[in-house]
């Protein structure tokens, strides 16, 4: 690789602040008060650190597309691999739901109409119709570069900055509101209880994501050194941020009203506060909203590209269609039944409670990374003892595996923990639902492996070959 493409340790660190910073989980931040501190610094260490860790090591040894997927198939065989691939793409049915759920806020503030944001039909028909929208967009227009280009302005950058702005400005004019989410502080509110560990699995998943950091390792300058170095500064930077700007939003939202969908909330309430005018708001939830809309047209078609890779591998049932694509890449038929699960999940919006079902589909999508997480850790243990001797230009600890074992622990526990809060404290119907949702979406890709047929491949191999 030639010097004009590598990367230096401060570009690092910029593509990973950009990978993991967003303002859709400041409200849920924000609504853990205090103990946002001691969420935060436990996604930190048994999280985001050690999964970016793995990445790194997995990235610099295998370094042929597939990510997660070829990773997990290298440690431990095809059918975990495969079936890694497959929650990479279905996590997005109940994830892409949550992230379009605050279009609903975001229009109704746009125009002016707070109450019309937090109806939960308006909501609905938001996601439904606009998703269906992208969707058609995306069959036809090569959405991904637009998206790419536009939507981490509209949608991270911009936002953020408004935010912090307006927030500390809000703060120094008001001080410590105690009426407020934030209340008054005291040490013992730093300690997690009962009441906010409901937030646990969407403040840890704040850095969901990070693992593809790992991908930029064989064109860092110095990757054994600079790797560890640019995740840390990027981690440290994104905690501060997120933290700067979950206190100020908790500050001016008064105690029990915070709406976990409506990022413009706070907004409104710092233009109050500060008596700036309103359009202010309107102006941001518009840019927000375009934001939001744009990430999602980049999700509606990344994804779906490992499944197109399992189809052209003769993985998934050749009747599917799933390897055949347009001429932009865009496989119709993936992207029709993703959109189809997608819709079928926003339907839970037909019940009023938002912020429960904001809370439950940022669950169900965290149990499902759960589990992805956990073959990608095992993987990452077992190839340190099948592959010993493998290449692997940035390795975790210079020698033995001690550190690569610590590490690994404190991942898993990282793991388990987020997954048994978030069902300890989702109620039991809640609970159940997820539990039901995560089996049957991980046993669908054991049940067509166990199942598969060599005629898949040879379809598949046939309609490359026609395309040639």
């Amino acid at each position: 690789m030639s010097e004009n493409t590598k990367i230096s340790l401060g570009t690092f660190v910029g593509i990973g602040m950009a990978m993991i910073a967003t303002v859709r989980s400041v409200p849920t931040l924000a609504a853990a008060s205090w103990q946002m501190f001691f969420y935060m610094t436990f996604a930190v260490i048994f999280f985001a650190l050690p999964v970016s860790l793995m990445s790194g090591e997995f990235s610099a040894m295998l370094q042929d597309a597939g990510g997660p997927q070829l990773w997990v198939r290298t440690g431990l065989n095809q059918k975990w691999g495969f079936t890694t691939a497959w929650l990479l793409w279905v996590q997005i049915f109940p994830g892409m739901v949550m992230v379009a759920s605050t279009l609903g806020p975001l229009l109704g503030n746009t125009i002016g109409n707070v109450s019309l944001g937090q109806n939960h039909w308006f909501t609905l028909g938001c996601i439904i119709v606009i998703y269906w929208i992208i969707t058609f967009l995306n069959l036809k227009f090569d959405m991904v570069k637009i998206a790419g280009n536009f939507g981490v302005w509209f949608g991270v950058y911009i936002p953020f900055a408004v935010m912090i702005i307006m927030g500390i400005a809000a703060v120094v004019k008001t001080g410590i509101d105690t009426s407020s989410v934030l209340g008054t502080f005291a040490p013992k509110k730093l300690l997690p209880d009962v009441s906010t560990f409901k937030y646990v699995a969407a403040i840890s998943f704040i850095f969901t994501g990070i693992e593809t950091l790992g991908v930029y390792v064989p064109r860092m300058k110095d990757a054994t050194h600079d790797f560890v170095s640019g995740v840390i500064f990027a981690l440290v930077a994104m905690v501060v941020l997120n933290i700067l700007n979950a206190i100020c939003v908790a500050d001016v939202v008064p105690k029990g009203t915070t709406e976990l969908t409506n990022i413009t909330q706070p907004v409104i309430l710092f233009c109050k506060i500060l008596h700036w005018p309103l359009w202010i708001a309107n102006v941001f939830s518009l840019l927000a909203a375009v934001g939001v809309i744009l990430q999602l047209s980049g999700w509606v078609t990344g994804p779906s590209q490992t499944m197109i890779q399992v189809a052209r591998e003769g993985l998934i049932p050749s009747s599917w269609g799933f390897f055949k694509h347009n001429e932009i890449g865009v496989a119709r038929n993936v992207i029709l039944t993703q959109s189809t699960c997608i819709t079928l999940f926003a339907l839970m919006y037909a019940f009023p409670d938002i912020n429960g079902i904001f809370l439950m589909l940022t669950n169900t999508t965290t149990l499902l990374y759960c589990v992805l997480y956990f073959l990608i850790a095992i993987a990452f243990i077992r190839l340190r003892y099948t592959e010993p001797n493998m290449n692997r230009p940035y390795r975790i600890g210079k020698h033995g595996n001690f550190a690569a074992w610590v590490w690994t622990i404190f991942f898993i526990f990282g793991i388990f923990s987020i997954a048994i809060v978030t069902l300890a404290t989702a109620g039991v119907v809640s609970a159940v639902s997820m539990i039901v949702i995560t089996i049957i979406l991980t046993i669908i890709p054991l049940f067509i492996n166990a199942h598969k047929k060599e005629q898949w491949l040879k379809d598949a191999q046939a309609y490359a070959d026609s395309q040639k």
